[in-house]
């Protein structure tokens, strides 16, 4: 599976510079604050980011060091689920929110032994994914949903400016 669709589909999705006054993360262009383009490298002003930097951005930072590549290789839908939840939440995040899942869904441990959630893939979080069987993808971007969906309606409730952007996160994240 090739990123390079989830990543435009991403930035078309985040757009283009946007300064919200309820955003904590200040300003942003194609979803992507100051902060992590200077921590990528990128000292121009975020107004004018280039498109290409962001794809690039996106693949090293929240596809290929967070493992999703890997998870896509057994499943894909997942693999996609992640990514963008990861880029709205921080790909740790995404990977906690599979990893309680998996362990919930181990039977007592009788299929694998229950895996830390320390938001890393690892052999054994890519182990579990592959014991479960085919159907397991369905049921595990449904999990991640819900759980990205409670997140949401929390970060809203503990800090009332979030409410702007909750209707937009459970439109076009959860689920």
């Amino acid at each position: 599976m090739d990123a390079t669709n989830l990543i435009d589909d991403v930035i078309d999705r985040e757009g283009g510079y946007v300064d919200h006054p309820a955003d904590r993360g200040g300003p942003t262009r194609f979803g992507i604050t100051q902060a992590v383009a200077r921590a990528e490298g990128y000292d121009g002003p975020i107004r004018e980011l280039p498109r290409s930097f962001a794809a690039t951005l996106y693949r090293r930072r929240y596809w290929l060091a967070p493992a999703f590549d890997r998870v896509a290789l057994r499943a894909p839908a997942l693999a996609a689920e992640l990514f963008d939840t990861g880029v709205n939440m921080g790909p740790a995040v995404a990977i906690t929110f599979v990893q309680r899942v998996l362990n919930a869904l181990n039977r007592e441990q009788r299929d694998w032994a229950d895996i830390l959630v320390d938001g890393n893939i690892g052999a054994k979080t890519l182990h579990a994914l592959a014991t479960r069987g085919p159907t397991a993808e369905t049921v595990l971007i449904r999990a991640i949903n819900a759980l990205q969906g409670e997140r949401y309606l929390r970060l809203a409730e503990l800090r009332p400016a979030s409410e702007a952007f909750l209707y937009g996160w459970l439109a076009h994240r959860a689920g």
